[in-house]
C-alpha cells in the first residue's frame, strides 16, 4: 500500500469543530513533556512547544522511564510510533528511523553522539525522538530521524538524594543514585552514579557497566548560567548474533543455542566525555547558547557469528572479526535565539554555528583457521558448539584452531566539519506561523588507509545546503495543523566515517528529502493527541551496471502515517498509545529491510489509591523483511504484553514490580542478516526499591 500526501491530507486537516468548541487557552508553562528539553539544553533551539513544532516527535521523561523499569534505549524505541529497532550486531544502539537504519544519529543534550556502544539512562532527564530529516539543527544524518538525550543537570538551591535498586529474573541488578547538594545561593553540585551487572536468557551472557557523572551549574548571575559535566562510561558485555533462518524464517529450535565463542564474542568501551555550557541572556529579546564538547572513546568489539547455515546437515558457518574504535570528538557549538516584531509580524530568529573535529583510528583482523586458511570453518550445531577458545571440533570431527591474524582494514580518519544555520519562526498572525530556514555544511574528511597492501591517502570535501520549511495553522491555541518540507545528506564515508575507497571517493552525498502534513491537539492540560502523514524519499549514486564509468541514481521511498494518544482520561488513570503504518521500497520495488508495515502499542496505568497503582501495556510489530531482497527471510509478527505494580511504603520509598513478556511469548524483534536473527527475552520481571533521603 502506499500513501501520497496529496491523497491523505484531507484525513488529517480535519475542521476543528469536529474536535472541540472554545476551550481554555493553555498556558506556555514549562511543563515536563510539553516542551522539547524542558531544562533548557534544547532539541530544537529554542523554546518551543511541541503544539508549534511542525514535525512528529515523542518524549519520554525519567520519571516514566523509572516507572515503566526501561533499562534501555531499545525499550523506549518498542513504545514509539514510526521506529523500530535493529540488531546492531549486538553489540550498539541501532534505530530504524522511518525505513531509515541508523548507529550514529544519537545526540547528548544536542551534541552529535556517534561511537556505537549502548547508552546507559541512569543520567537522563528525557529522551527526545524526532522523526523525518533534521539536517537544519542536527547536520549530516539524521536522515529518518534522531535520538537526543538530555541529561540531569545540577539545581540550586535544591538538596536531595534519589536511589534506585533492582534485581531481575535472570540474575542481573543495577544501583543507581542521584544526589544533588546546594552549594551555595548561585551553585550547586550533582552526581549520578551507577553499576549495572548485566545477565539475561542465552547461554554465556555476561556483562557490566559503570556510569559515573558529576555537573556542576554556576549563576553568575542573573543573564549568565554556566554547566559543566563530566562523565565516565565503563562498559563490557557478551555479543550475541542470535540465531539463523530457515524456510523463509527464523528457526525457532535453536532458541536457545548461542551461535558464537563464549569466550571471545564480548565488547568493551572505555570513555571519558567532558561537556561545558554557558547560557546567556542578553535582553529580554536575545538569548545566547555557547557549547562545548569533548569525547574520547576506546571500543573494542571481538565476535563470532553465522555466517551459513546448512538446513540438510544441521550444520553452521562461523565467520567472525575482531575491531577496535579510538575516537575523539571535539565539538564546539552556538546559537543566538531573538524575538523581535517588523509591524504586525513577529519573529523567532534562530542562528547558530558549529564546529566539529574527529579523528578516528579503527582496525579490523579476520579469524584464520588452520583447518581452512581462511575465515570460515564449519561446525555441528549443537548446544553448546563445540568451539570455545578459539579451538574446536569441525564438521568432519577435526580439531581445529583459529587466530585473528588477517588484517581487513586499518584506517586513520581525519574529520573537519563547519556548519551554521538560521531559521525563522513567522508569526504571521495568531493563527498562522510560518517556519524557514537553511543550514550549510562543509564536510572536509581525509582517510589514510595504513594497510600496508595499500597505503593510500584519500579526502573528499562536501558542501551541503539543507533547507527547511513549515506552515502551521492554529485555529485554537489548543490545535495545530501543519505541513513540513526538509532535506537532508549523508556523506558517503558513511555513518563511522570508515572509509571513502573505491567509487565513494567519486561519489556526492546521499539526500533524503521529507513531506509531513499533521495535526496536534491539547484535549486539556493533560491530554493530547498527534497524527501525522509523511513520505521520505532517498537519493543515492551508484554504479551503471553497463557502464561501469558511469553512475545511475538509486532511489528508495518511504510514506506512512503515525498517530499518538497521550495523557490522563481521569486524575489517576493515565494511557499512551501509538500506531504507525509503514510502506517502503527501493528503485527496484523491493520492500526494505527492517520496515513493518504495522506497529501498535499501548500502555495505561492506575492509581488505585494513595498507595498502590498498576499498570499493563502491549507492544505489537508486524512481520518484516530480513533483507532488502526480493527472496529474504521474515520476521514474524508478534504481540508482546509487559505489565507492572508499585506499592508505597513511606513518603520516601516504594517498592516497584516490572515485567515483560507477561505471556512468554517466544518472538524474533530484529536482525542483522539472514543467519543472525535476534531471540526476544522470555517472561522475566525486575523488583526495584525506589526511593530518597
Amino acid at each position: 500500500m502506499k500513501f501520497k500526501l496529496t491523497s491523505i491530507a484531507a484525513a488529517i486537516i480535519l475542521s476543528p469543530a469536529t474536535f472541540a468548541a472554545d476551550m481554555e487557552d493553555i498556558e506556555r508553562l514549562t511543563v515536563k513533556g510539553k516542551y522539547l528539553s524542558v531544562n533548557k539544553s534544547n532539541s530544537i533551539k529554542s523554546p518551543t512547544p511541541i503544539i508549534d513544532v511542525p514535525q512528529s516527535l515523542s518524549i519520554m521523561t525519567a520519571e516514566e522511564i523509572t516507572a515503566r523499569g526501561i533499562t534501555s534505549v531499545g525499550q523506549i524505541i518498542d513504545y514509539t510510533p514510526g521506529v523500530n529497532t535493529s540488531q546492531g550486531e549486538g553489540h550498539r544502539d541501532s534505530v530504524v528511523f522511518r525505513g531509515v537504519r541508523s548507529s550514529a544519529d544519537f545526540y547528548l543534550d544536542g551534541n552529535r553522539d556517534d561511537v556505537q556502544y549502548y547508552r546507559a539512562l541512569y543520567n537522563v532527564e528525557q529522551v527526545e525522538i524526532l522523526r523525518g530529516p533534521n539536517a537544519l539543527l542536527f547536520g549530516r544524518g539524521g536522515t529518518g530521524g534522531i535520538l537526543n538525550r538530555v541529561s540531569k543537570k545540577a539545581k540550586t538551591s535544591e538538596t536531595f538524594v534519589n536511589y534506585n535498586v533492582s534485581a531481575n529474573t535472570f540474575g542481573a541488578y543495577n544501583l543507581q543514585l542521584d544526589t544533588n547538594v546546594d552549594t551555595g545561593d548561585k551553585s550547586a553540585l550533582r552526581i549520578n552514579a551507577m553499576y549495572e551487572s548485566l545477565d539475561n536468557h542465552r547461554d554465556f551472557f555476561y556483562g557490566d557497566r559503570y556510569g559515573f557523572n558529576p555537573t556542576a551549574r554556576f549563576e553568575l548571575s542573573d543573564d549568565t548560567i554556566v554547566d559543566v559535566s563530566y562523565e565516565y562510561i565503563d562498559h563490557e558485555r557478551f555479543i550475541d548474533r542470535g540465531v539463523p533462518t530457515a524456510n523463509g524464517e527464523p528457526v525457532e529450535a535453536f532458541e536457545e543455542i548461542v551461535f558464537g565463542d563464549p569466550d571471545n564474542n564480548y565488547q568493551t568501551l572505555g570513555a571519558d566525555v567532558f561537556r561545558a555550557n554557558v547560557e546567556h541572556t542578553f535582553s529580554d529579546n536575545l538569548k545566547g547558547n555557547f557549547n562545548a564538547f569533548y569525547g574520547d572513546y576506546d571500543k573494542v568489539y571481538s565476535n563470532f557469528y553465522a555466517a551459513g547455515y546448512n538446513a540438510e546437515t544441521e550444520q553452521v558457518t562461523l565467520d567472525g572479526y575482531v575491531d577496535t574504535t579510538q575516537r575523539e570528538n571535539m565539538i564546539l557549538s552556538s546559537n543566538l535565539v531573538g524575538e523581535f516584531e517588523t509591524g504586525s509580524i513577529g519573529h523567532t530568529v534562530i542562528f547558530g554555528g558549529e564546529v566539529i573535529n574527529t579523528k578516528s583510528n579503527q582496525d579490523r583482523y579476520n579469524p584464520v583457521f588452520d583447518s581452512t586458511d581462511g575465515d570460515r570453518e564449519t561446525f555441528n550445531i549443537s548446544r553448546p558448539l563445540s568451539f570455545r577458545g578459539l579451538t574446536g571440533t569441525n564438521a568432519e570431527g577435526v580439531t581445529v584452531t583459529a587466530d585473528f591474524s588477517d588484517l581487513n582494514d586499518d584506517t586513520h580518519v581525519d574529520l573537519d566539519v563547519y556548519s551554521f544555520y538560521v531559521q525563522d519562526e513567522i508569526a504571521l498572525s495568531d493563527n498562522f506561523d510560518l517556519v524557514l530556514g537553511a543550514r550549510f555544511d562543509s564536510f572536509d574528511i581525509e582517510v589514510f588507509n595504513a594497510d600496508p597492501e595499500v597505503l593510500e591517502t584519500r579526502s573528499r570535501k562536501d558542501e551541503e545546503v539543507s533547507p527547511r520549511a513549515g506552515l502551521v495553522y492554529k485555529p485554537q491555541k489548543n490545535i495545530s495543523i501543519y505541513a513540513s518540507y526538509s532535506e537532508s545528506f549523508l556523506p558517503r564515508s558513511g555513518e563511522q566515517y570508515a572509509n571513502i575507497n573505491g567509487d565513494a571517493n567519486a561519489l556526492d552525498p546521499d539526500t533524503f528529502t521529507n513531506q509531513e502534513i499533521g495535526i496536534k491537539w491539547d484535549f486539556n492540560d493533560s491530554m493530547s493527541f498527534t497524527a501525522a502523514i509523511f513520505e521520505n524519499e532517498q537519493t543515492s549514486l551508484d554504479n551503471d551496471p553497463n557502464d561501469p564509468e558511469s553512475f545511475v541514481e538509486v532511489d528508495s521511498d518511504v510514506s506512512g502515517f503515525e498517530l499518538q494518544l497521550q495523557g490522563y482520561i481521569t486524575d489517576k488513570w493515565y494511557i499512551t498509545a501509538n500506531y504507525s503504518n509503514l510502506d517502503g521500497e527501493n528503485a527496484s520495488g523491493v520492500e526494505l529491510r527492517e520496515l513493518p508495515e504495522n506497529t501498535m502499542s499501548v500502555w495505561t496505568t492506575y492509581e488505585v489509591n494513595e498507595v498502590f497503582g498498576f499498570g499493563i501495556g502491549a507492544t505489537y510489530q508486524d512481520e518484516s523483511k530480513v533483507s532488502t531482497s526480493a527472496t529474504s527471510p521474515v520476521l514474524p509478527s508478534y504481540t508482546r504484553v509487559d505489565a507492572s505494580a508499585y506499592y508505597t511504603l513511606s513518603d520516601k520509598m516504594r517498592l516497584q514490580l516490572n515485567v515483560e513478556n507477561l505471556t512468554d511469548t517466544l518472538y524474533f524483534p530484529n536482525a542483522q542478516s539472514t543467519y543472525q536473527v535476534t531471540v526476544g527475552a522470555p517472561i522475566n520481571a525486575r523488583l526495584s526499591l525506589i526511593g530518597s533521603f
